[in-house]
């Protein structure tokens, strides 16, 4: 006689050990705890974005690449212009003096600005009158304005947004390495199950039901970075479902996901499969929905048996295959909030303007500081640097400093928590820092904003960082930083931490064709400088070398000409626009220019005990000590590393002895 009910008398699969749900998940991540993904492919940039780069993008080309037009209007050599007015206009010739330019342009030979054409009055074809000076390099994109050729655009473990093409194709990039998408087999099971994409199929039967969630499942697999096979339909046989997975583990898969009986039932046959395959881990999770989820191991590769129920199969993937998929992919889990943030300095805008400000976002104490970003339309970088926007609506004319604010996460809020924030002097040495850190914790990252050593030390006052990074000199014993953290930060107790010696100097162009020898030259007539920013160490070390030399700042072409980084002043040297710069070596030669050293200076961080004292600040340090980042850095040319990594601590009590 046929048995009518065969769940009276078939085995079932009772749950016995059941797990709350951060137990799963740890057993889950802790049976498989490095697992390395497929490995590493070249993909078109246009392709690559969701990617997940396998390896640091640095930029090939400067963007602009030359000097643009940045308004419609008249080209000219803004020193022709000065010391005209309202009341002593002056006639350029067009063609000569004058050149009509359009936005995006490149400048004429011999000009330097642009007047917008509202300001010019034709008078005729050959002449135009203007009534007001424009300063040199005025409605002007410099070269490398966006992008400096050699800079590292992105770490690895970056994920390449729509933004990043602009920036990397820009850059002259247009291939990038990439982690494979983990491969994902998804295989269905259930007699019930009717496939609506087979051409016998037309309506439901009594007892049918439509397969979907094999469907959604692929379609987070793909959210999610991976790629997915949705194999046929298999009936509930227990001989069939161990054919299918036994094929699938052997079939190049990085996960295998079965969809249904993955339960208790008399005919949910997953987990006799996996037990006669390999082990189950666990079995029944104290999670609702999502219950009967199903977590194993068959030749070392995670299967995953999810629920039959819609909600239950998402939860259960949202927990479990998630983790497994951004750790092949070398990603922290993904979470997105707003926030509450407080600005660093005050954010203006326009009345009438709803204005998105991009900022850099860290936590720093128990709170979140916001740095604001370039503006700038041409900065594709504002865009692929941010954390975040705050949304500024039209009535309001900003954000005031230090009062709280709502961002906009564009990344998750693991990844901010995670964020290391550093502010002071630029150094080449942080691209390789933040690269490094990066490679041995993926859920962490560096922040780093370049307002001068100054600059780092009034932001730890402040309390809008966790560390700065300085290379003050002392010019009354040669020391470096100490004497400045005395001065500046009396009552705080303070790590120093030697992270290189550097050799700075003067960038010239290749073949110095102007033979430049050292400081002495500068007051030359025939040489233009590019200056750092006041605060900067760089620019104490030339105001220092000047006086050394008896030379009057004031008789320096360009001294007030100032830029923020080391590259900036190298770029400047390389376009032409200037004969000579103060910077580091690895500037120099990172662009194929030559370099006149002057010193070997000390480069360190300066962190508040509090922050030193941290899990985050911890592992910063190991990445500064590993060979691996010393290597990396004797590469670049004018390190040394025989100091890196070493620390001396100044207390309260130390500084008022001193």
């Amino acid at each position: 006689m046929e048995n009518k009910n065969p769940g009276m008398t078939a085995s079932r699969n009772v749950y016995l050990q059941m797990k709350p749900l951060a137990e799963a998940r740890r057993i889950l991540l802790e049976h498989f705890p490095s697992q390395a993904g497929p490995g590493t492919e070249f993909v078109s940039v246009p392709e690559a974005v969701g990617r997940i780069l396998a390896a640091p993008v640095t930029a090939r080309l400067s963007s602009p690449p030359f000097h643009l037009a940045a308004m419609d209007g008249i080209a000219v050599a803004a020193a022709d212009t000065f010391g005209c007015s309202e009341v002593q206009p002056i006639e350029l010739p067009v063609g000569d003096k004058a050149v009509y330019v359009n936005t995006g342009h490149v400048l004429p030979p011999g000009t330097d600005a642009v007047i917008m054409i509202e300001h010019v009055e034709i008078i005729d074809q050959t002449r135009v009158r203007i009534e007001a000076p424009v300063f040199p390099w005025r409605n002007v994109r410099k070269i490398g304005e966006d992008i400096v050729a050699t800079e590292q655009l992105f770490p690895r473990n970056h994920r390449i947004t729509p933004y990043c093409v602009g920036a990397i194709l820009a850059a002259g990039v247009f291939s990038v390495e990439v982690r494979c998408r983990p491969r994902v087999m998804i295989i269905p099971t259930g007699n019930e199950l009717v496939d609506w994409q087979s051409p016998q199929f037309s309506e439901l039967e009594p007892g049918q039901v439509l397969e979907t969630n094999g469907h959604v499942l692929g379609a987070l697999v793909e959210a999610a970075g991976g790629t997915f096979t949705l194999h046929p339909i298999v009936g509930d046989r227990l001989d069939e479902l161990k054919a299918a997975l036994a094929a699938a583990a052997g079939g190049g898969f990085d996960l295998i996901m079965t969809v249904g009986g993955s339960s208790a039932g008399s005919e949910d046959y997953t987990k006799p499969a996996v037990q006669d395959l390999g082990e189950v881990l666990v079995h029944g999770v104290t999670m609702m929905p999502g219950k009967p989820v199903l977590l194993g191991d068959i030749g070392g590769l995670p299967i995953l048996g999810m629920p039959g129920y819609p909600v239950s199969t998402i939860m259960a993937f949202e927990q479990f295959a998630v983790p497994l998929m951004t750790r092949m992919l070398g990603q922290p889990d993904a979470r997105r909030q707003e926030v509450t943030v407080h600005p660093t300095r005050k954010i203006p805008s326009r009345l009438g303007l709803e204005e998105f400000v991009r900022v850099k976002i860290g936590r720093v104490g128990e709170g979140l500081v916001a740095t604001q970003l370039p503006r700038a339309a041409g900065c594709i970088t504002s865009l692929t640097e941010a954390d975040g926007i705050i949304r500024i609506p039209n009535h309001s004319e900003g954000v005031p400093a230090h009062k709280p604010a709502t961002a906009e996460l564009l990344r998750p809020s693991h990844f901010i928590d995670n964020t290391i924030v550093i502010v002071g002097s630029h150094d080449n040495t942080l691209d390789i820092l933040r690269d490094e850190l990066k490679s041995q914790a993926p859920d962490m990252s560096i922040s780093s904003s370049h307002v001068g050593s100054l600059g780092g030390l009034m932001a730890i006052k402040n309390g809008v960082c966790h560390l700065a990074g300085s290379h003050l000199l002392d010019t009354a014993d040669g020391s470096y930083n100490r004497s400045y953290i005395r001065r500046y930060l009396p009552d705080r107790e303070i790590v120093q931490i030697n992270l290189v010696l550097r050799d700075q100097g003067l960038i010239v162009p290749k073949g110095n064709p102007k033979e430049i020898q050292g400081i002495a030259d500068l007051g030359r007539d025939d040489l233009t400088l590019i200056n750092r920013q006041s605060g900067s160490g760089t620019r104490i070390l030339l105001d220092y070398e000047l006086m050394r030399h008896q030379i009057d700042p004031r008789a320096i072409n360009g001294y007030s000409d100032e830029e923020y980084t080391h590259m900036a002043v190298a770029v400047a040297v390389l376009s032409g626009t200037v004969d000579v710069g103060v910077g580091i070596f690895a500037a120099a030669k990172a662009l194929g220019l030559d370099f006149i050293p002057l010193v070997q200076e000390q480069y360190d961080l300066i962190i508040p005990a509090e922050h030193f004292k941290t899990a985050h600040l911890d592992i910063l340090l190991a990445v500064i000590n590993t060979t691996r980042f010393k290597n990396r850095v004797v590469e670049l040319g004018g390190y040394d590393t025989s100091r890196t990594g070493r620390a001396s601590i100044l207390t309260p009590a130390d500084q008022e002895n001193s």
